[in-house]
């Protein structure tokens, strides 16, 4: 099969000839139809992240056909069409077996601990517990396009800060996985505040349902300026993006008794910013929530909005691309000044 094969950190990776991939015992392999190239997939090419080992196939929000299926797998069959989260959980676990696969001590991180789907196919161990069957009104691309941003949004938003109609939620960074925040936090009836530095970006949250929308080069004290704009400050925050200033926007931005979701992985410095312990969360009595991924059983009800028309993952596809093209995607990433969901929908080369 064609994969976009990475050799070197912060290199181009070269599209080639690799062996397909086993079919696991309990899993399936699925041919990729389109895949989405997400900043999580820029910090593994960065080399970033610790658990990629080079060589490397990236990519981990995918969609695609079953062509194959290992026979301790029941619940698919060649030809269905899926989608997966990337988190694959084990299954056995008590975390599990209580609903949270993301937090598996086994997890299996799709493009990351293991091969991905910037490649023709992938397998999926464990497939009746990780494998999603995609709804007739689901298209490939709009699958990809879920991939983790939609899909960790969701977690991020509605399991994890339990988001209220007519709640203020802040969104600090409006590409993919901001974006989706917005539009799932609209769909359910809260008022929105979008931040970013990135013109184009804030008219796209607006479209995705933000009320009001802040440039964070326009004001000294962003976290004032949407306390201001929203009478007190907001119910939910969310760090889209994962760098100290987001967080601190997003912590300052918040009302007494707020909730803030860290929804952006911080990397580098980043990852240990300094927290205003006394001013912020003992005396304002804020909740900080951390959230990465989601179950495949919660898919059904993300499914479930779109069937209703509450929500449109298409919507955030910005570009369309080859897989020969994934290598311009991820340096256009170097910079933060695009905005929307690029998706590989030719997996041919």
């Amino acid at each position: 099969m064609k994969a976009a094969l990475l050799t070197a950190f912060d290199t181009a990776p070269e599209i080639v000839q690799v062996a397909d991939p086993d079919c696991p015992r309990d899993g399936v392999v699925v041919a990729v139809r389109a895949c989405g190239v997400c900043r999580s997939d820029h910090h593994a090419w960065k080399g970033a992240d610790p658990d990629v080992a080079l060589p490397h196939v990236m990519g981990h929000e995918f969609s695609g056909d079953v062509i194959a299926v290992g026979p301790e797998c029941h619940g698919f069959a060649t030809g269905d069409r899926v989608t997966a989260p990337f988190i694959l959980g084990c299954g056995a676990c008590p975390d599990c077996r209580g609903g949270e696969p993301t937090i598996c001590n086994h997890q299996h991180v799709i493009g990351f601990t293991g091969w991905g789907a910037f490649a023709e196919q992938i397998a999926i161990p464990r497939a009746d517990f990780n494998l999603v069957a995609l709804p007739e009104g689901v298209g490939y691309a709009a699958a990809a396009g879920m991939g983790c941003r939609v899909t960790t949004a969701f977690r991020g938003v509605v399991d994890r800060a339990k988001i209220q109609p007519g709640e203020w939620l802040g969104v600090h960074g409006c590409g993919g996985v901001g974006l989706s925040a917005i539009m799932i936090g609209a769909a359910l009836g809260a008022r929105i505040v979008a931040v970013d530095v990135n013109p184009s970006a804030l008219e796209a949250a607006r479209v995705a349902g933000a009320n009001v929308t802040l440039n964070a080069n326009d004001h000294d004290d962003v976290g004032e300026a949407l306390r201001e704009a929203t009478g007190g400050g907001a119910h939910v925050s969310v760090d889209a993006l994962g760098v100290t200033a987001t967080f601190h926007n997003s912590l300052r931005s918040l009302r007494k008794m707020g909730r803030h979701v860290q929804i952006g992985m911080p990397l580098g410095p980043h990852a240990t910013p300094p927290l205003p312990l006394l001013e912020l969360v003992y005396a304002r009595q804020i909740t900080l929530h951390g959230t990465r991924g989601i179950g495949a059983h919660r898919f059904a009800s993300l499914f479930e909005m779109i069937a209703a028309g509450r929500i449109d993952p298409a919507s955030l596809i910005t570009k369309e691309i080859a897989l020969s093209g994934v290598a311009q995607a991820l340096k256009d990433m170097d910079e933060f000044t695009g905005h929307g969901v690029t998706v590989i929908t030719d997996m041919s080369g």
